[in-house]
C-alpha cells in the first residue's frame, strides 16, 4: 500500500514538471486556469467567443491559454493576422487538420498530397467549370423545390426555416457534386441527409473528443451508414457523380488509399462542401424577414436585376451586402496553426513575443474583426447596407486605431488556406434566395418573431447554427 501511494505521489510530481509552466518576457500572458491540465478547455468549448472576449478584456490582444494540456496562444488583432496567416515555415496548417479528421471521420491520409487536392478543386469549382456547376446546382434546386410544394398546392406549408434551408440545400448539393440523375445506384438524396444530420449534431463533440458513450456509439453508426451510402460516389466516370469527386477518388486511389479509406474521406468532403450553405442560406433569410426594410431592398433589386442569369456572375451589391451582414454575424471558424519551431510573432504595434514550438496558435475573426465595436457601430445589430457606400457600391474600407483594414472580415478564411469554393457558395445561397423569394409568397408564423440565438458550442467550426428554429410558412406564388 505504501509502496503505491509513493508511486502516485512520484507520477504526480512527474506530471507536475512535465506540464508546469511559467511566463518569460518574451511570452504572450500565460493564463493557465484554475484546473490542472485542464485549464480553461470546459470554458472555452462552451462559449469560446464570451471565454476569448473575457480573456481580450483581461490580457489585451494576444494571450496564451492552457486547454486540454495544450497551450493555445490567441491573436485578436486583425492588422497582424498576416504575421500568423503567411507563415508556413514555422506555423503549420495541416497538423491540427489531421488530428480533426481523425477525430470526426475517422480518417488517416499519411501520403495524402493537400496541394494537389487543392488545385484540382479551383480547377473544378473556378471558371467555366463554376458556370457549369452553377447550371446544375440551379436545375437541382427548381426540381427540388417542386418537389416540395407543388404549382397546384394552395395551402400554406409551415416548416422552421433552418430544417428548410438546410435539407434543401443538402440535397441540392449531394445531387449536383456526389450523385447525380445518371447514377443508376444513386442513393435517396433524402436518406443521405437523415443521417448526415445526426453525424452533423455530434460533430463538435467528436472534434473534442467529449462524447459520452451512447453518443459514441450513435456516431461510429452513423458515419458506418454514411459510408455505405457514399461507396459509390466518385467511384467511376459514369457513377454521375462531379467530375471534381471522380477526380478527386482518382488522386487517392494514385497515393495507395484503400477504398474504405475513400469512403471516409468523400464523408469529410461532404461536410466540407455542405456543412455552411444551408445554415448561411437559413441566417440569410431569417435576417430578410426579420428586417422589412431589408428584404424590400433585396425584392428591389431583384426586380431590377438579370434574375434570370442566376448561373452566371450577376451585379447585386444590395444582395451581396445582406449576405456580407449575414455572414459577418454569423460565420465564426477558428484559424489554427500548429507552431512547428520557435517563432517571433511580430505584432502592428510594434511589440514582439515569442511562439513556443508545440503550441497552437489561434486567430479567431468572429471576435475580431467582425464584432469589434470600433470597426462596426452596434456589432451585434444587423445592417443590411452597412457593406455599402452612399452611391450603392461596394464598401471595402473599414478602420481599426486609424489604420484601413486589409481583413474586415473573415467568412471565408484567408491566405492559400482560403475556401476554394467561396463563389460556388455564394452563387448557391443567391440561386436559393432569389428563387425562394420570386417563385413562392414567404413569411414568418408569427409577425413579431425574433432570430433564434446561437448554438454558442458551434463557434469554431464554421457557420454557427441556431438554437431552436423560426417558424415560416409558404406557398407557391402563381396559385394564388
Amino acid at each position: 500500500m505504501i509502496w503505491t501511494i509513493f508511486l502516485l505521489v512520484q507520477a504526480v510530481l512527474l506530471y507536475f514538471l512535465l506540464t508546469h509552466r511559467s511566463r518569460s518576457k518574451s511570452d504572450p500572458p500565460l493564463d493557465k486556469g484554475v484546473i490542472p491540465w485542464l485549464g480553461h478547455a470546459l470554458e472555452f468549448g462552451k462559449d469560446a467567443s464570451k471565454f476569448l472576449n473575457r480573456m481580450k478584456l483581461k490580457h489585451g490582444d494576444i494571450f496564451t491559454v492552457r486547454a486540454a494540456g495544450r497551450y493555445v496562444t490567441v491573436l485578436l488583432d486583425p492588422h497582424s493576422y498576416d504575421t500568423v496567416i503567411n507563415d508556413s515555415d514555422s506555423l503549420d496548417f495541416t497538423r491540427y487538420a489531421q488530428v480533426l479528421m481523425e477525430r470526426i471521420f475517422n480518417l488517416r491520409l499519411p501520403h495524402h498530397q493537400p496541394a494537389k487536392a487543392k488545385a484540382m478543386m479551383k480547377k473544378h469549382f473556378m471558371g467555366m467549370n463554376l458556370n457549369a456547376l452553377n447550371s446544375t446546382t440551379s436545375r437541382h434546386l427548381q426540381a427540388l423545390l417542386k418537389a416540395e410544394m407543388p404549382q397546384n398546392q394552395k395551402d400554406w406549408k409551415e416548416e422552421g426555416l433552418f430544417n428548410l434551408s438546410y435539407s434543401l440545400l443538402f440535397k441540392v448539393g449531394y445531387l449536383t457534386l456526389f450523385g447525380g440523375e445518371q447514377n443508376n445506384n444513386r442513393t435517396d438524396p433524402s436518406s443521405v441527409y437523415e443521417e448526415y444530420k445526426k453525424f452533423d449534431d455530434l460533430l463538435t463533440k467528436m472534434a473534442r473528443g467529449t462524447l459520452k458513450p451512447e453518443e459514441r456509439r450513435t456516431a461510429q453508426s452513423v458515419r458506418q451508414r454514411l459510408w455505405e451510402l457514399l461507396a459509390p460516389a466518385g467511384l467511376t466516370e459514369d457513377s454521375g457523380s462531379s467530375p471534381w469527386l471522380h477526380g478527386y477518388r482518382q488522386l487517392l486511389q494514385e497515393e495507395g488509399v484503400d477504398e474504405e479509406t475513400q469512403r471516409k474521406a468523400v464523408l469529410m468532403q461532404l461536410w466540407a462542401t455542405q456543412g455552411n450553405v444551408g445554415p448561411a442560406a437559413f441566417w440569410m433569410l431569417g435576417y430578410l424577414l426579420t428586417n422589412p426594410e431589408a428584404l424590400t431592398a433585396v425584392k428591389r433589386e431583384m426586380e431590377t436585376s438579370e434574375t434570370s442569369l442566376l448561373d452566371r456572375p450577376v451585379n447585386t451589391p444590395v444582395f451581396d451586402s445582406a449576405l456580407d451582414e449575414t455572414l459577418r454575424l454569423t460565420a465564426a471558424p477558428f484559424i489554427t496553426r500548429e507552431v512547428v519551431q520557435d517563432k517571433i510573432l511580430h505584432m502592428a504595434d510594434g511589440q514582439e513575443y515569442l511562439l513556443r514550438k508545440g503550441d497552437r496558435v489561434c486567430l479567431f475573426p468572429f471576435n475580431s474583426p467582425q464584432m469589434d465595436p470600433e470597426i462596426y457601430q452596434e456589432p451585434q445589430k444587423y445592417k443590411y447596407d452597412r457593406f455599402l457606400n452612399e452611391d450603392g457600391s461596394a464598401k471595402r474600407d473599414f478602420y481599426k486605431g486609424g489604420r484601413r483594414l486589409k481583413y474586415y472580415t473573415m467568412p471565408w478564411g484567408a491566405g492559400t488556406n482560403g475556401c476554394v469554393g467561396k463563389q460556388f457558395a455564394i452563387n448557391t445561397i443567391r440561386q436559393f434566395v432569389y428563387t425562394v423569394l420570386t417563385n413562392y409568397d414567404l413569411e414568418l408564423c408569427d409577425p413579431n418573431a425574433q432570430m433564434p440565438e446561437v448554438n454558442a458550442s458551434r463557434y469554431g467550426f464554421g457557420m454557427l447554427q441556431p438554437e431552436g428554429d423560426l417558424l415560416v410558412r409558404y406557398r407557391p406564388r402563381n396559385t394564388l
